[in-house]
């Protein structure tokens, strides 16, 4: 569906219909998020651009040359499932190509890294080492998240390394559940609220970003994507 004239809102309101159709919950729906003003409205995350995450689905039409991250959350049976992708709209420059490019791969350089045993730190380092040679920068503010019953759960699943984050690393385990999601800006990492309603996050140089996300579980052999649509 997302293609120039399409609006946020209409693809909005088709995966409303979708998920209701199989009896789940719409995870984002309702969810409080301080300093926003208001519950988010949507199932859908729409964000276009240099928009990182949490843009709300309205009346803004794609145009050809944008991009489009579009992150939905569903609760089905009891547990949660949480993915992202990035969509290109129509022909793109070959830097945002790339960009997309990247930010996929780095989100494949985790799947097929993750191993029962391994420190997540491990996982960490590659992305971010891929992300950087490659030219681009990985997001510092937002990183990903254990997952199950419940949408957010421990451990934080960060998609770069640092000195700072030595006492949160963690060993994977055989039916661990992430949700694993790079979040990868064409400029700068720095990223800021980016509307008066609290919700939105833009790249603070107003650069573009791209936003990748599965649902993984690890097993013996390493991972299994339970959002890979089978």
């Amino acid at each position: 569906m997302a293609q120039p004239g399409v609006t946020t809102a209409e693809l909005n309101s088709v995966a409303e219909e979708m998920i209701a159709q199989v009896g789940g919950t719409a995870l984002f729906k309702g969810v409080e998020n301080p300093p926003a003003k208001f519950p988010f409205p949507a199932a859908l995350c729409t964000s276009v651009n240099e928009e990182l995450v949490h843009g709300i689905p309205g009346d803004r039409a794609l145009e050809e040359g944008d991009i489009i991250s579009i992150d939905c959350g569903v609760r089905l049976a009891g547990y949660c499932g949480d993915a992202a992708t990035t969509i290109p709209i129509g022909r793109l420059s070959p830097q945002t190509e790339r960009l997309l490019e990247v930010t996929s791969g780095a989100l494949d350089l985790a799947i097929e890294t993750i191993r029962p045993k391994l420190m997540w730190s491990e996982v960490a380092r590659k992305i971010q080492a891929y992300v950087e040679g490659e030219g681009f920068s990985v997001v510092r503010d937002f990183v990903g998240h254990g997952i199950g019953r419940e949408m957010h759960e421990d451990p934080k699943i960060p998609n770069y390394w640092g000195s700072r984050q030595t006492r949160s690393d963690f060993k994977l385990a055989t039916n661990m559940v992430m949700a694993i999601e790079p979040m990868v800006n064409a400029g700068s990492h720095e990223v800021e609220y980016g509307d008066k309603n609290g919700w939105v996050v833009v790249t603070r140089d107003a650069k573009r970003c791209a936003h990748f996300e599965h649902t993984v579980a690890v097993v013996e052999s390493g991972a299994d994507v339970l959002t890979d649509g089978r």
